[in-house]
């Protein structure tokens, strides 16, 4: 059941990881969002740009079991699910879980991994359970996937499939932050010491409650028209080769629901659907021209569709 202490904890753990990532509060308002409404969150840009950052606040603000792995280009299936070992003592085979087991998994620089490894995360993120040799393992409930990624033109890098960028509701860019908020960062502490010193203000039963208060939240026949016709749009839209699906649609009205809880609302407005719309279906469109891309095409997108 959702109270009012619960709902002061979410702001105050918004406010904890907005005073370790300086100057950006409608992307950890955003990575909140993901949380909420049950999915996953994709953090891309360039190194030194905080997504680790960001990452690691959220992890030490939501008070979950939390567990990091660091993606490279030799690192197995196993090494994420975990792995089946004869045991002579027993005659049998035991299963070791791996991190994926645990409430809030960082994968950082996901794309770094081969596409045999980052497949492995399909189960998980999809289904919240691993099936390894034939067994079906349940994930911890609830289980948020942070992965953070380098733009795909660096060297070292495999672009993400179309099917695990789905997996993903919200993907986010940082960029570099504003002079106020880089002054504070040179002049301030080290952040990795900040967020050690951080306390957990939410807990499971707290977040499974948020989410089951999202799930009530009001939106009205209007508003899905609205996020129908966006939809209709991107699948008409000059230089989309695939637009957004169905499943696209769904997570971008859960999505609201939860931008609207966080502001305090118990309906949705299309200014909810509008702040969401890039991070929602920016990695999800597939762009016609290589000079194109999906953030930009869901900029125009957004533009074109008037709200009746």
């Amino acid at each position: 059941m959702l109270t009012d202490v619960t709902l002061q904890s979410l702001q105050k753990a918004q406010e904890q990881v907005n005073s370790l990532l300086l100057g950006k509060t409608q992307e950890v308002r955003l990575a909140f969002v993901a949380l909420l409404s049950g999915g996953h969150l994709l953090i891309e840009d360039l190194p030194g740009l905080g997504k680790t950052t960001l990452a690691h606040a959220m992890a030490s603000s939501l008070g979950l079991q939390f567990q990091r792995v660091q993606f490279t280009s030799d690192l197995l299936p196993a090494d994420v699910l975990g792995i089946s070992i004869y045991e002579a003592h027993s005659r049998s085979f035991q299963f070791h879980p791996g991190p994926v087991f645990c409430n809030v998994l960082l994968a950082d620089e996901i794309n770094r991994a081969p596409p045999r490894t980052q497949s492995a995360l399909l189960e998980a993120m999809a289904e919240q359970q691993v099936t390894l040799d034939g067994v079906t393992h349940s994930l911890p409930d609830p289980f948020f996937v942070i992965a953070t990624q380098n733009p795909v033109d660096m060297s070292g890098t495999f672009p993400l499939p179309d099917s695990q960028l789905d997996r993903f509701l919200l993907r986010l860019t940082l960029g570099y932050p504003n002079a106020e908020a880089e002054r504070a960062l040179l002049s301030g502490g080290s952040r990795r010491e900040l967020i050690a010193r951080a306390l957990p203000c939410l807990s499971d039963q707290d977040i499974v409650a948020l989410r089951e208060a999202v799930e009530q939240v009001h939106a009205s026949d209007a508003l899905i028209d609205y996020v129908q016709a966006l939809l209709t749009r991107s699948r008409q839209h000059p230089g989309v080769k695939v637009g957004l699906s169905p499943r696209a649609g769904i997570a971008l009205v859960r999505a609201a629901k939860a931008h609207a809880l966080l502001l305090g609302r118990k309906h949705v407005v299309p200014e909810d659907v509008q702040a969401l719309f890039i991070a929602v279906a920016g990695h999800r469109l597939m762009a016609e021209a290589e000079s194109s891309s999906g953030p930009v095409l869901a900029r125009a997108i957004l533009h074109s569709v008037q709200v009746d």
